[in-house]
């Protein structure tokens, strides 16, 4: 539930403030006729991401308990490992860009004077959130009843929502910049956890040397209970780990942080 919450509450976020952003502009251009091009295309996006979402879901659950899910499932972990840590220094490199080159593309499209351009760009930018948000559920769909997992979205879509909508009213009172970074701290946690998770499948498949747990806390904080849920969601935490997801959970943080950090020294700069 929680990992489904800060999935949708990120997305959501970042789509809704994409989509203010080329409101806003079409607005001051005076182009009505564009913005109901770009509102087509949110619920365009919105429509294939939930239908395909659904369908996605429910076909894997199928092979719930199977050996062909802990292939699904541990080969999702690292595609959304690598998508996750991309995601998060694209957003903190171009995260001061995003508004100049938006506007770009919608001048572009309002040139053609195509209802259809505008609507494509729309499509195109909240697709790819709707996409990323199918590929990290996918990820945690085994783990998690359904009814969890659809709680932790609505909560945090709206979450996210209301708090976009915060942010547009209050404008620059909110350093964006600063909510992003700590957003993308955040999410590199995650991030190493489905690096850990995906070791511990590809383990159970034998496709990665088997090894005896370090240690367990599984007695005082167990994996499945509340507490440990929350560990396991934002910070990787397992109950019972082994020496590999250790090395390369902790491996991954050392050098990810460092580049992270670096990366805004740089910005810094600029």
């Amino acid at each position: 539930m929680l990992a489904s919450f800060l999935i949708f509450f990120r997305e959501s976020i970042e789509a809704s403030m994409i989509c203010s952003i080329m409101l806003a502009y079409a607005k001051q251009m005076g182009r009505k006729q564009q913005r109901r091009g770009i509102w087509l295309g949110v619920f365009a996006a919105l429509v294939v991401a939930v239908v395909g979402g659904i369908v996605v879901f429910f076909t894997i659950r199928i092979y719930d308990g199977s050996d062909l899910q802990t292939k699904i499932e541990g080969s999702t972990y690292f595609v959304a490992c690598g998508v996750l840590t991309y995601m998060t220094f694209w957003m903190k490199k171009q995260g001061k860009n995003i508004k100049k080159e938006l506007h770009a593309k919608m001048d572009a499209a309002v040139t053609t004077g195509s209802v259809l351009a505008m609507a494509s760009i729309s499509f195109i930018t909240v697709g790819r959130e709707g996409l990323e948000t199918v590929v990290f559920m996918i990820a945690i769909a085994f783990k998690n009843s359904p009814l969890l997992l659809t709680l932790g979205a609505m909560m945090g879509t709206l979450l996210g929502l209301t708090l976009s909508y915060m942010i547009y009213i209050m404008g620059k009172r909110i350093n964006l910049r600063h909510f992003f970074d700590i957003m993308g701290a955040l999410l590199i946690f995650f991030a190493a956890g489905l690096l850990a998770n995906g070791i511990e499948a590809f383990q159970q498949l034998h496709w990665l040397p088997y090894e005896q747990a370090l240690w367990s806390t599984g007695s005082f904080i167990p994996e499945d209970s509340t507490f440990g849920d929350i560990m396991h969601s934002f910070f990787g935490y397992a109950d019972s780990p082994t020496m590999l997801q250790v090395t390369f959970y902790l491996g991954f943080l050392a050098i990810i942080v460092w580049l992270f950090l670096r990366q805004g020294s740089t910005n810094a700069h600029d």
